[in-house]
């Protein structure tokens, strides 16, 4: 069956424009029913599984989990809407990924080749939508970005959607507590001795979260702009309640000479285009900030397009609808990162295609089943009948009262708790 919806990509002096065609039909295919499949296996060393309806209606959805900690290869599991989506009548299928780690460049081709398989044993879908979580959102947006074409649509939550820019956070972090604290962080020559200066000299002079010293205040201030703070200075709301169990996890260890470091993802982090801004009034001026902070540079080659183009910056560059939830008080992959892919969009036009929707919690892909399920058909009626979803405006001025049109519970800690 032919789809009746394309995305008509024009290249007109250097500038992607998409045209949207006529939608989808959201109707059934013309073959005789057909019974369910379950299936599981192992595909180039990751396991996988295969989920199809009865009387299957077409569409597909593939499947990218966060990252997992450890040696060998990652562990398979359904999408957390699986049994929404075939109830709906589309497949899904979900690699647990040949490694482990923070590794997308070999996660998209994991995915690439399971599609490859449903296609093989299985049949031509109409449509196909690439899910993600956290690190999965990177191979969602760097899938639609470096694929064009291969997914019709893509759906990312609590997702480092900005690719690369999460590595330069974490980097920043790290950076500017080395230079609050007065401890010499990125010198530390491996994990263990980074970990000791993290508990002898880091928290000592910054305190914790709720218990913050002076110097703590600083940091606090840094962060906050660091993870998304609006254009006049407000706090996104529930974000130091986030920050609380992962304030030290953010801190990272890379090793001082990037080009011996073995991670992927630290190797192309940097710091250079980072402009750090502080509140203020707390004794330490922007100026002086950005003036003494260490600067980070990655390794050679490491963001490059041409020689590592999942790890190079973002385009912005969309050829298919994305839509992306995110937790205000995420801690672990900030807001800051749907910001500066919105920017990224906005300079290549694109950002028709980008859909941003915010939930107020102070957690990391915490949404609920209601809030995800919705996420998941607007996508599809988007789609299938062009109807583009709403969203959020992650960009304005003020975002005191942002993502309250999605949020279904507010928390005490919310300032805008007792108004509701």
């Amino acid at each position: 069956m032919k789809p009746r919806y394309a995305l008509i990509v024009l290249l007109v002096m250097g500038q992607v424009l998409v045209v949207p065609h006529a939608p989808l039909s959201a109707g059934p295919g013309a073959e005789p029913p057909r019974a369910p499949i379950s299936r599981s296996g192992t595909l180039g060393g990751a396991d996988y599984l295969i989920e199809v309806p009865a009387n299957w209606r077409g569409g597909l959805v593939v499947f990218a989990h966060g990252v997992q900690r450890g040696p060998g290869p990652g562990t398979v599991g359904a999408p957390p809407i699986g049994s929404h989506i075939v109830a709906q009548g589309h497949a899904w299928i979900a690699s647990g990924f040949r490694a482990r780690e923070y590794q997308p460049h070999l996660f998209i081709e994991d995915l690439v080749a399971l599609r490859e398989l449903f296609l093989n044993e299985i049949g031509q879908p109409r449509w196909t939508i690439i899910y993600g979580q956290a690190l999965g959102g990177h191979v969602v947006v760097a899938s639609l970005e470096l694929r064009p074409g291969l997914y019709q649509g893509g759906l990312a939550e609590c997702g480092a959607v900005d690719g690369i820019s999460i590595a330069d956070y974490l980097l920043a972090y790290t950076a500017a507590a080395e230079l609050i604290a007065g401890a010499p962080l990125l010198d530390a020559r491996n994990r263990q001795s980074f970990a000791r200066m993290l508990n002898e000299r880091v928290v000592p002079a910054l305190g914790l979260p709720g218990s913050y010293t002076a110097r703590g205040r600083q940091f606090d201030s840094v962060v906050k702009y660091l993870m998304g703070a609006d254009g006049v200075g407000n706090d996104l709301p529930l974000r130091l309640r986030g920050l609380e169990r992962d304030f030290l996890m953010s801190m990272t260890h890379r090793d001082p000479d990037v080009e011996k470091e073995p991670s992927f993802v630290r190797r192309a982090g940097s710091t250079l285009h980072i402009r750090y801004r502080i509140d203020p009034g707390l004794g330490l001026s922007e100026n002086e900030l950005n003036a003494r902070v260490r600067r980070l540079r990655p390794a050679t080659d490491a963001r490059s397009p041409s020689a590592n183009p999942v790890y190079a910056e973002r385009t912005g560059r969309l050829t298919a609808p994305l839509l992306t939830l995110h937790e205000t008080g995420d801690a672990r992959v900030p807001l800051s990162l749907e910001q500066s892919y919105r920017r990224r969009t906005v300079a290549a036009k694109t950002d028709h295609l980008l859909v941003q929707r915010v939930i107020r919690a102070p957690s990391h892909c915490g949404f609920d089943g209601e809030t995800r399920e919705r996420a998941f058909d607007d996508l599809v009626a988007w789609i299938e009948r062009g109807v583009r979803p709403e969203g959020d405006d992650v960009l304005a001025r003020d975002l005191s009262r942002v993502g309250l049109k999605w949020t279904r519970t507010l928390y005490p800690e919310d300032p805008l708790f007792r108004r509701q």
